[in-house]
Order: C-alpha cells, then structure tokens, then sequence
C-alpha cells in the first residue's frame, strides 16, 4: 500500500489525494486518472501509463 512518505514524495508529480474510506476494490491503492485502478505496492510508477493518480487510498 502506498504510505504518507510515499505519497509526499509522488505527490510533486500527481494532483492524487488521499480519500480514507472511499468506496473502492479490496486491495486497490490508487485510482488512475483514466479510471482504472492501481494495486501498486509502491508510488514511484502507479498509473504511469494511466495518465497518473486521481486518488491514494489508506
């Protein structure tokens, strides 16, 4: 899962926020700005080829 550290450090290359609590699949870490999900064990790289991050998930 993605961790604070990890997304501050994402963060100067996404507009992605994190939504504690949002409806989404289990396991899912992000949400791509195209509309797939990312269950990316990692930020550096998620949704690369997705157009980026929309949301971090906790």
């Amino acid at each position: 899962m993605a961790t604070d550290a990890a997304a501050a450090t994402c963060a100067r290359h996404t507009t992605g926020v994190y939504k504690a609590n949002s409806p989404h699949p289990r396991g899912a870490t992000a949400t791509c700005k195209d509309g797939t999900w990312s269950y990316s064990a990692h930020a550096r790289g998620t949704s690369s080829h997705h157009r980026g991050v929309k949301y971090w998930y906790r």
